[in-house]
């Protein structure tokens, strides 16, 4: 499987105990919709199947698995810090109207005072936000997608209309 044919839904964080038991954060929302019998992890550059013996999702978007071939703490530790995958196949189906603020990938940004600002290239989730990355100026330029600075979004035309904060495009295109 490539990456194309699959979503990330978080990453190998830490082991528990001697007996290969691993800690997943998840980045995907509703860890308890997927279905986790087969995940695949990325060990250089490639998409490696694992099938999971057994695992107890946490409230704190984490989760411990045991993987089947992953039977000791040696083991586990190679897999720490790893991306975790699943086939697009097992997406799970969203309702009809849901918007997610991922969604905002490849929409076009518009400042109020800065006019255009490029297509939002990534959104990435940080412990208190999310932070969208633009091409600016041939700069890339991080900002956060917080109700604060989001005026408007369309989704026909995919456009977000934002209200930077003065000075945060400058902290980017004042850079030598």
């Amino acid at each position: 499987m490539d990456y194309n044919e699959s979503f990330k839904i978080g990453y190998i964080t830490k082991t528990r105990g001697l007996k290969g038991e691993i800690q997943l954060f998840f980045e995907f929302k509703d860890p308890d919709l997927l279905d986790l019998d087969l995940i695949f992890i990325e060990i250089n550059r490639q998409l490696v199947p694992f099938f999971v013996s057994s695992y107890k999702l946490q409230s704190n978007n984490t989760g411990y698995f045991f993987l089947e071939d992953i039977d000791h703490i040696d083991k586990a530790q190679e897999l720490l810090r790893k991306s975790v995958f699943l086939p697009n196949t097992k997406m799970p189906e969203r309702e009809e109207g849901e918007f997610l603020i991922e969604d905002l990938k490849g929409f076009n940004v518009f400042d109020s005072n800065y006019g255009e600002l490029g297509v939002i290239l990534e959104i990435n989730e940080y412990p208190q936000q999310f932070v969208a990355t633009v091409s600016y100026q041939s700069q890339e330029v991080l900002f956060p997608l917080s109700d604060d600075f989001i005026e408007e979004i369309d989704e026909e035309k995919k456009e977000l209309h934002i209200n930077l904060p003065d000075g945060l495009l400058d902290v980017y295109l004042n850079q030598s």
